[in-house]
């Protein structure tokens, strides 16, 4: 049995994507050339909230797509079978600003892993990174640019994203493992 203590709920997950937002748009005075990805699975619903935020922002709409990691991990060979979800890609990413999204960083391997197969779909002229959490612990040289909260956690804890696009209520849960 774990212990859990609520981080964020869901009008500070709320805030926080706001503050991403508006902080994506100021980085980026060509909103035109913006484009939002969100790795599989917990990305995927925050770079369509994001997106939703930033059209009201640039009055304009932002494309959104969906990009599976599961075949480009370097740890391939320590996984029974990796779960492959769609990818959707449906714009050319070339001489575009890609706006990488994800719920939680951690270690930077999947960040790693999604700009390798970001490469299969064009070259950016830039790549970014959105997180929601950023948990520390990096094992490689991977850094957000954009964060709606750190949380400094030991390797005995998890950080679980749960929106209410998965069926259920919106909040970021901190579960200290016995």
């Amino acid at each position: 049995m774990s212990e859990s203590s609520v981080i964020l709920n869901h009008s500070a997950i709320q805030r926080a994507l706001t503050r991403i937002a508006h902080e994506i748009a100021e980085r980026n005075d060509a909103a035109a050339e913006v484009v939002l990805i969100g790795i599989q699975e917990g990305g995927v619903p925050l770079a369509e909230r994001l997106a939703g935020i930033l059209g009201n922002i640039w009055n304009q709409p932002v494309p959104v797509g969906q990009l599976d990691v599961g075949m480009h991990r370097d740890d391939l060979d320590q996984r029974i079978a990796p779960k492959i979800h769609p990818t959707l890609i449906p714009f050319d990413v070339t001489g575009r600003t890609v706006v990488l999204v994800d719920d939680v960083l951690f270690k930077g391997r999947t960040i790693r892993a999604a700009m390798d197969a970001l490469n299969d779909f064009g070259r950016p002229t830039r790549i970014q990174l959105a997180v929601l959490i950023d948990r520390g612990h990096r094992e490689l040289p991977i850094k957000a640019d954009f964060v709606g909260k750190n949380v400094p956690t030991s390797h005995t804890e998890n950080v679980r994203v749960r929106l209410s696009e998965g069926g259920m209520e919106d909040e970021v849960v901190l579960e200290k493992r016995p």
